[in-house]
């Protein structure tokens, strides 16, 4: 296929210093000492502060001379208001940097607190459009140390966090290059703990940055690389990490493929992602969990538009056949082998704001990278039929 040369363009930034491996937890307390940090801020949520995970890390620090204190008001879908908060508990208490800990929601917001020390304008200010960024003060974001316990997101690689607003819920991306964790420690070991819907949710959640990034417009060959490998980590381990949680070679891969979409979807995202914001903001849904019931109404949508990366997404997992049918029934048997929701109606959602969850889909940043243009109509027939289960 002829390309026009003039499209072979890209702004391309990877990742960060990131010690991956069963155990590296333990080297946190010397990845503080690099950065100079003496009392850091460990945010993270309250089930996991609860749990003796998180005190057993801050007590090996302390041994080590590190003054750490835990934030944990922070809700499963971060608001401005735990930002807010945070900074508050940041600032009050003289801290020099932040350990965000925890899955995506904690990731985030300790990744928004870190940015919001220094900062004066609110943080909407800040959403991802346009050049927003350059408005920060980009001296004074305090450096951030990111540790996953789950393998979903993929936040602990990425430059943005997903922040909803008080007033609508309305999730925002809050973008800055410098939200970028300085070190990232992914340690398979702190997600053995995670139940298998949970396993299943996040690494769907992976699987979906893997793919949406892959079937992005726009040249990024690194970023369709890593897709690729991605989401065949994925396809070949999380059924396993699922079936077996303590299997730690299968979480460890999971792992990978999350840092990987992460890290991949800056290339873009699409229609997954718009709806799956919508629908988080006004009702609450895991975010994973949304992404993987709304797959297949969104793949149905871009299906006349996806031969050659369903073609190639197939011949890369093995499969027999190489078409978009191929693609969609990988998909289907892929989420009932995790035992997925058929609808979102499985999972409490109602289409009574059908018009609400459109323009909200259609406003999000995500939205624009969909592979073939989505219409507020467009977004509001996919989230019906993802409520009726009409595929």
């Amino acid at each position: 296929m002829q390309i026009d040369p003039e499209s072979l363009t890209g702004n391309w930034n990877y990742p960060t210093s990131v010690r991956f491996g069963p155990g590296r937890l333990v080297e946190l307390s010397a990845v503080c000492a690099e950065l100079g940090l003496k009392r850091p801020l460990l945010v993270t949520d309250p089930g996991l502060a609860a749990l003796p995970l998180v005190q057993d890390v801050v007590d090996a620090c302390g041994r080590q001379g590190l003054d750490i204190v835990v934030f944990s008001d922070v809700q499963p879908n971060p608001r401005d208001s735990n930002v807010i908060a945070g900074v508050a508990a940041f600032d009050g208490g003289g801290h020099d940097g932040v350990i965000a800990f925890g899955g995506g929601s904690a990731l985030d917001a300790g990744k928004a607190i870190a940015f919001m020390t220094g900062q004066t304008r609110p943080i909407g200010d800040f959403e991802d459009i346009g050049d927003n960024w350059l408005r920060a003060d980009t001296d004074a974001i305090a450096p951030i140390i990111a540790i996953p316990t789950t393998a979903g997101t993929g936040s602990e690689v990425g430059r943005a966090a997903i922040i909803a607003d008080d007033l609508d819920g309305r999730k925002r991306v809050i973008f800055h290059p410098a939200m970028m964790a300085k070190v990232v420690i992914d340690d398979p070991n702190t997600t053995l703990a995670l139940p298998p819907a949970l396993t299943a949710a996040t690494g769907l959640d992976a699987f979906i940055h893997n793919f949406e990034a892959y079937c992005a417009p726009g040249y990024h060959p690194l970023a369709d690389g890593i897709a690729l490998e991605g989401m065949r980590l994925l396809a070949e381990w999380l059924p396993v990490a699922y079936a077996y949680g303590d299997d730690v070679q299968a979480r460890s891969h999971v792992l990978a493929a999350a840092s990987m979409g992460a890290t991949a979807f800056q290339k873009g995202l699409g229609g997954v992602h718009a709806i799956s914001h919508a629908v988080g903001s006004l009702y609450g849904t895991h975010h994973g969990l949304t992404n993987a019931v709304v797959l297949p109404y969104v793949l149905q949508h871009n299906a006349d538009a996806i031969g050659q990366q369903a073609q190639y997404i197939m011949r890369f997992l093995g499969a027999p056949k190489h078409d978009v049918d191929a693609l969609t029934d990988f998909i289907l048997d892929f989420r009932k082998t995790l035992e997925i929701p058929n609808s979102l109606q499985d999972i409490g959602v109602p289409d009574d704001r059908a018009d609400a969850v459109a323009q909200l889909a259609y406003d999000d940043p995500t939205r624009p990278g969909n592979p073939k243009p989505l219409t507020s109509d467009d977004l509001r027939t996919i989230f019906v039929n993802a409520v009726r289960g009409a595929l």
